[in-house]
């Protein structure tokens, strides 16, 4: 049976959602599942704006079949060939052999990687700020290179003012019914799914993004129409805003994430400790990860958001512990900049990982690593509390001159 939500009185959301996936990208954990948004356009031509993945294929090409009745599908739009956007492409050419399908050249290209239908007989192949007519409404045609693939772009339907951002303004999360970010509390209970899409799918391309943001200043945007998550039509600004400091690897808050690596307890007694009396000298939102439970991804998010990141680990194998060093090196796959970073170290016998996990750091851009290092052997004994303290003082002083 079809589900389907109208948006204006022209466009359709035909999409679905998947609750049973575990892992995004076969990565990252979404314990609410995720939505693939495809978006139907009835003019006088109909306009498909991206197809969904294998896994909603029957609710997809039911919702398809209700909004177009007897009419035929006369274009595609492929923003983002990405399989969970491209899934079903080949399926819906059979089902529907006139469709024109239009990209750019370097989604053609991809779309012979990925099937084996002719392409070249239906491709229409667009460049930047092109247009397509398609009666009342006129479409635009962005280009969005490493947004995050090389062909991305987004489509701008010039009537409505409606922007259809491929990747761009997503986020983890299946939608349920309600498909506006303004019905739901999205600051509080979705802003954190969004964060950990961002940074995690997208983290890595701030420049790319920031050249796609500075496109959208030159255009009236009523609403926006991402491939996963809730579509905007209301305080739009504030979510671009949340887009402007993550792809300028700006902190959302002057606050502190601690991350630590702890085999027996001891270096995370160590971290609880110092968060206790960063706490006491008024430190709100204070972040704690332990790297062996929480996933990468989560990490990696909340260190976009804070300004100060603490990193405790044991030493392990005279090197880093080995969950810490993937954490560390995912945050600098991730390009992640202009951040307070304070370290603590553990080892029994020969404590190494703080000089490792300086290193790891220090090969990051805009990285400010403080002097006042702790490093335990084995427990946090009585006489290292003061250097706890000169640790707490220190990310303190720099919270404020922040």
């Amino acid at each position: 049976m079809y589900c389907v939500k109208e948006l204006t009185k022209d466009l359709y959301w035909v999409g679905g959602s998947d609750r049973r996936l575990a892992l995004f990208e076969n990565v990252f954990p979404i314990p609410r599942g995720v939505s693939y948004n495809s978006y139907l356009l009835m003019d006088e031509k109909t306009v498909l704006l991206d197809t969904v993945d294998k896994a909603v294929s029957g609710q997809f090409f039911e919702n398809l079949e209700f909004v177009l009745g007897e009419r035929k599908l006369d274009y595609l739009v492929v923003n983002h060939m990405e399989p969970d956007h491209c899934g079903t492409m080949c399926e819906l050419v059979r089902r529907y052999p006139d469709v024109k399908i239009v990209g750019n050249a370097k989604t053609v290209a991809m779309i012979k990687q990925f099937f084996k239908f002719d392409i070249d007989s239906r491709a229409v192949i667009v460049n930047e700020m092109e247009t397509l007519c398609t009666g009342k409404h006129t479409l635009t045609f962005i280009m969005a290179p490493m947004v995050h693939w090389p062909e991305t772009m987004a489509t701008y339907d010039i009537k409505d003012k409606v922007l259809f951002s491929g990747d761009a303004f997503g986020t983890f999360g299946a939608i349920n019914g309600n498909i506006f970010a303004d019905e739901v509390d999205f600051e509080h209970e979705w802003l954190k799914d969004a964060r950990r899409y961002y940074t995690n799918i997208v983290g890595k391309y701030g420049a790319q993004v920031q050249t796609l943001l500075k496109k959208a200043q030159n255009i009236e945007i009523n609403m926006i129409c991402p491939l996963h998550g809730s579509v905007w039509r209301s305080n739009i600004d504030w979510f671009i805003d949340k887009y402007q400091k993550w792809s300028t690897y700006t902190p959302e808050e002057n606050s502190v994430m601690i991350a630590y690596a702890s085999v027996y307890g001891n270096t995370e007694n160590a971290a609880n400790i110092l968060a206790f009396k960063l706490a006491d000298a008024g430190v709100k939102r204070i972040a704690m990860y332990d790297v062996s439970v929480s996933h990468p991804s989560v990490i990696v998010a909340e260190a976009f958001r804070c300004s100060h990141l603490v990193f405790a680990s044991t030493t392990y194998n005279a090197g880093v512990f080995c969950n810490m060093e993937t954490v560390l090196r995912d945050l600098k796959a991730h390009n992640l900049q202009n951040r307070t970073v304070a370290i603590i170290e553990n080892g029994t016998w020969a404590a190494t990982a703080g000089k490792l996990m300086r290193d790891i750091i220090s090969e990051m851009k805009s990285m400010t690593i403080l002097d006042s290092t702790v490093s335990i052997k084995s427990s946090l004994k009585r006489n290292q509390i003061e250097e706890i303290d000169v640790l707490a003082a220190a990310i303190i002083n720099s919270l404020e001159t922040a």
